[in-house]
């Protein structure tokens, strides 16, 4: 009998509805590690590996805001969508730089951290405690964001720098709110507290530095902080939670990394030999690829001509930029892999006179911007961002009592 009511159509039957969902419930467990290729939300805030656009900021190409802008413009541009025009950009920088002052509060918090503190748990602590002494206002999730962001970027420069000298020498230094002065040049004179005026190309490369790594799109640390605006926290828990993420060396820790890596080199022989002793024992190389940009990052051109420009000058180090060019042509030809932002970035501070602890920390001043711009994006049609989990543990099982469990 071949009718659809016999026993063996009916079995068929079973089969193909039981497999067809089997099908449909693996396609919607179906796991994204990494959250890689996912795509969370819309963003107008910048491109990321765009074949048709690199890396811009609100439309504008990273290599021309890195060229001709002061970091305060691009800030402005984030937070405030447009390039400010010459008024605004003087009155813009004069804010940040009333920012540098910090409250006997900070100054006491950060007097009792000692020499042995991360400077990015400095500055995660420095956001924590202004979130307590000048905490943002009104109806939860309407709060000024592009304020707290300036208070944050220029507390941060003081901070870092404050602590620094405090922890090592027990020194109090000037804080510098010159509102002539950017971020770069503040935070070069609070540094090196020596009173003078730091080389203007010194100055180009920590403004290159801030504006190439102010905006990235969703990476871990921007994902933190939509994640936390999602639930209408307040700024300084968003952006201190984002210092946590770019904390790690996978994240923002990878040109401190990278420096360890260079530092003790001392000709491209040292180099290659290093590289490929790693490479032989399957070991990572810090600074070297990248989840998006598969044929280089458009940030490392930038970098790598300021660390040539510091190592052709009096004082500067060649050999550290020829061992960064070897192990880059190296590393080209024997794993097709391209350095990321990170790997001439630790040569170009280096040369500056940045201690490799404060790598990262400059970032978290820089991207201070880039988070903010996206907290603000999160909250205009905000949903809680809150994705599931694929389970694979244990079944359910019934409860042991305490007495019939194994003492084992």
């Amino acid at each position: 009998c071949t009718g659809r009511g016999s026993s063996a159509q009916k079995q068929e039957d079973f089969v193909l509805a039981h497999c067809s969902t089997s099908s449909a419930a693996m396609a919607a467990d179906k796991v994204m590690k990494g959250l890689d290729g996912v795509k969370a939300d819309y963003t107008a805030v910048s491109t990321v590996g765009k074949h048709e656009a690199g890396l811009t900021y609100r439309g504008y190409a990273i290599e021309d805001l890195a060229e001709h802008c002061e970091f305060e413009e691009v800030a402005h541009l984030l937070i405030h969508k447009t390039l400010p025009n010459e008024h605004q950009l003087k009155e813009y920088t004069a804010r940040l730089a009333g920012h540098r002052a910090l409250s006997a509060s900070v100054i006491a918090a950060l007097e009792l951290l000692g020499k042995n503190a991360h400077p990015m748990d400095v500055l995660r602590t420095t956001a924590s405690v202004l979130g307590c002494t000048e905490p943002e206002l009104g109806e939860a999730g309407k709060a000024d964001t592009g304020a707290t962001c300036e208070r944050l970027m220029g507390a941060f420069v003081s901070a870092m720098c404050y602590w620094y000298h405090f922890s090592t020498t027990g020194t109090r230094i000037q804080l510098h709110t010159c509102k002539e002065d950017g971020l770069a040049a503040s935070f070069l004179k609070m540094l090196r507290n020596d009173g003078k005026q730091p080389d203007p190309l010194h100055i180009r490369v920590i403004n290159a530095a801030y504006i190439l790594y102010a905006e990235h799109d969703l990476n871990a640390s921007t994902f933190t902080a939509r994640v936390i605006a999602s639930t209408l926290s307040d700024t300084y828990s968003c952006i201190a939670g984002a210092i946590g993420a770019l904390r790690g060396p996978l994240h923002g820790g990878a040109n401190e990394a990278v420096m360890r890596l260079i530092q003790d080199l001392k000709s491209t022989e040292e180099a290659e030999a290093l590289v490929r002793e790693k490479i032989s024992k399957k070991q990572l190389i810090m600074g070297f690829g990248h989840r998006i940009y598969k044929k280089g990052d458009p940030r490392n051109a930038v970098f790598k001509d300021l660390s040539r420009a510091l190592s052709e000058r009096p004082g500067g180090k060649p050999t550290l930029f020829e061992v960064s060019a070897h192990i880059e042509a190296l590393m080209e030809k024997e794993k097709n892999m391209y350095p990321n932002a990170d790997f001439f970035a630790a040569s170009a501070y280096h040369q500056v006179g940045v201690p490799t602890d404060f790598f990262t920390p400059l970032f978290v001043v820089a991207r201070t911007a880039g988070w903010c711009a996206h907290i603000q994006e999160q909250l205009v049609g905000n949903k809680i961002i809150r994705p599931s989990s694929a389970y694979n543990g244990p079944p359910k099982t019934e409860f042991v009592p305490m007495d019939r469990r194994s003492k084992l």
